[in-house]
């Protein structure tokens, strides 16, 4: 018998979305995806590999613009679609799903500069990454901590220096930007020093195609591998100056946005990847024979596959409401001083993230030997699952983050 469907409240379009991005996650994310996982990293950024296939289906679709700005749609509406949209992206395949969200992003940043001329340097058609993370400074990079007795960042890795209508950049990001080995575009978070004396931080877009960008070997890793990460470095790469998008006096602002904004798409992202485990584990439980009856009918499965359930559902709630409230008390979309409440987006990306690993391994268990075998795709979600309790800020230092806002 089927669980009935809950979202008693979405509309006609929304349902019509979720069955288009439900399709495309089934029929291209998760076979290429498991195709992808197999590979080098090396193979899965060929040019013949099927990771261009899946951004150019998702592009052909249109549905990343729905909540990108650029759409008609309300903030409410956006909430409610991105929502829906990336917890069907994260059941098809986490990795992926971070790897078209990541595509965009530069795209939105041109979107809420209203600069004609960078909307049209850096469209939504082209793959895009948000480079932030350096070798000598991971969580910190995002400045956490109110104390005034803590010491200073090391010197950056990366820097951007005012030269007339340009900035300058030297220096690299690390191994982890997502996207980093096949991006045309970048959100790079960065050190800038404008001539004033006052060191800062800003964003700048920067075209990756330019003299001077180079990319490090694509790194290879235990999960998300369908994702490719790698390093990006700068030498001497001028940027036009109208690219800074985020000066330095916005910069602790910014932050406090794109942490509400990546720990909300997490948070839809690992709840899908979760969604994904529990079923494939439901229904090996209803085929696999031991004990002379299916393994659903013995009591220690049917209580951990709701337990499974239930945690799903918890996570799914709490996302749904942390990225609508969030989104709309977003300074792009109300100009009266409102701003998202990163403590709720912080805590949506932990219990998302921790739900999909707990919910994977009680699956593999489920699955038994079969689970430790390639052959199944349990083992790959428990991988990918594992990640995602690092990137974007690893859970530990995000929760000490939000602990502060309490």
């Amino acid at each position: 018998m089927n669980p009935p469907d809950i979202d008693f409240d979405l509309t006609d379009e929304e349902r019509e979305i979720r069955q288009t991005v439900r399709k495309f996650a089934l029929e291209v994310l998760r076979p290429l995806g498991q195709q992808l996982d197999r590979l080098s990293a090396d193979d899965v950024i060929a040019r013949e590999s099927v990771l261009w296939t899946v951004h150019t289906k998702w592009n052909a679709m249109g549905m990343g613009l729905m909540t990108s700005g650029e759409s008609d749609y309300t903030p409410t509406q956006i909430a409610r679609l991105g929502c829906i949209i990336n917890e069907e992206l994260g059941w098809g395949d986490s990795g992926l799903a971070i790897s078209l969200g990541a595509a965009e992003f530069p795209a939105m940043l041109a979107q809420v500069s209203q600069n004609p001329d960078v909307m049209a340097a850096f469209p939504p058609s082209k793959i895009g990454c948000w480079a932030i993370t350096e070798p000598d400074h991971g969580s910190d990079e995002l400045d956490f901590g109110s104390d005034p007795n803590r010491p200073a960042l090391r010197k950056p890795n990366c820097l951007a220096k005012r030269d007339g209508d340009y900035y300058v950049l030297n220096g690299q990001k690390a191994a982890w930007v997502s996207n980093g080995t096949i991006a045309e575009t970048a959100a790079l978070y960065t050190a800038v020093d404008d001539g004033s004396g006052v060191p800062g931080c800003g964003v700048l877009l920067v075209d990756l195609t330019a003299p001077g960008v180079s990319r490090g070997k694509p790194l290879e890793k235990l999960g998300q591998r369908p994702l490719p990460q790698g390093e990006v470095f700068f030498d001497d790469v001028r940027v036009p100056a109208s690219h800074l998008v985020v000066a330095p006096e916005m910069y602790p602002i910014m932050v406090e946005l794109t942490l509400c904004t990546a720990n909300g798409f997490m948070g839809a992202t690992f709840v899908g990847l979760a969604r994904a485990a529990y079923e494939m584990a439901l229904a090996y439980a209803h085929e696999r024979v031991q004990g002379g009856v299916p393994i659903f009918q013995h009591q220690s499965v049917k209580a951990r596959l709701f337990e499974m359930f239930r945690k799903i559902e918890a996570a799914r709630s709490l996302n749904r409401r942390v990225v609508l409230y969030n989104t709309i008390h977003s300074p792009f979309f109300e100009q009266s001083g409102a701003m998202p409440a990163v403590q709720y987006a912080i805590a949506s990306k932990i219990t998302s993230t921790e739900v999909a690993f707990e919910v994977a391994t009680e699956a593999l268990q489920i699955f038994g030997g079969n689970g430790l075998s390639r052959e199944y795709p349990i083992e790959k979600l428990l991988r990918d699952a594992r990640a995602s309790l690092i990137e974007d800020g690893c859970n530990e230092v995000l929760a000490l983050h939000a602990a502060e806002r309490l």
